[in-house]
């Protein structure tokens, strides 16, 4: 009866020790697969976030980029007046229009009563860049503002004028030179010439 219970006891013994090893196998294995996918996962992760946040950058700077206003000529002149002309461009219609800004930089307000023009039609125009014009040198002509049939400049008209420390827009159309010229200048009451360059339009 000894050796019989001798050899279960063996028999049982060994069925556990196997066991216990397969269990353990099993687990090893288990244990080894799921630390090879979190670094894969990790490695894979980390270049993708780095991209974005360089795309994010790029567009910051982007939009902190200051927008700067594009000056042809500036000119000072009569009773603390500075005329700035920002764009001249020739249009399909046949005409030049010429625009920027006034600002009285002087004490006292200012009427532009010099700068709309000596001729009899332009009287009505009052405050006004009527009495502009574009002076080409090297043709030797001289181009003056457009006006409707009541004379009526195709220009600003100032009305109230413009206060001190104040800077208003302006425009005015002139008639387009040739399309060989594009460097003239603009003259306008007793102010400085202002030398420009006419851009063609779009």
């Amino acid at each position: 009866m000894s050796i019989r219970r001798t050899k279960k006891t063996r028999r049982a013994m060994t069925a556990v020790a196997i066991t216990t090893g397969l269990v353990l196998a099993v687990a090893g294995c288990g244990g080894g697969d799921d630390g090879g996918d979190d670094k894969p996962e990790k490695g894979a992760s980390s270049p993708a976030t780095t991209k974005s946040s360089e795309g994010d950058e790029g567009k910051d700077e982007k939009s902190k980029a200051p927008a700067t206003d594009q000056v042809l000529a500036e000119v000072k002149g009569e009773e603390n007046i500075t005329l700035t002309v920002s764009s001249a461009t020739r249009d399909e219609g046949g005409f030049v229009t010429v625009s920027g800004k006034v600002t009285n930089s002087g004490g006292k307000f200012w009427a532009a009563a010099n700068w709309r023009g000596e001729e009899r039609e332009l009287n009505k125009n009052g405050s006004s860049v009527a009495g502009a014009s574009l002076v080409d040198n090297a043709g030797k002509k001289k181009y003056l503002v457009l006006r409707d049939t009541e004379g009526r400049c195709l220009c600003t008209k100032f009305t109230g004028g413009v206060k001190p420390g104040q800077t208003a827009d302006w425009y005015a159309q002139f008639p387009a030179p040739p399309e060989g010229t594009s460097k003239v200048a603009f003259q306008v009451g007793a102010m400085p010439p202002a030398s420009i360059e006419i851009s063609e339009g779009e």
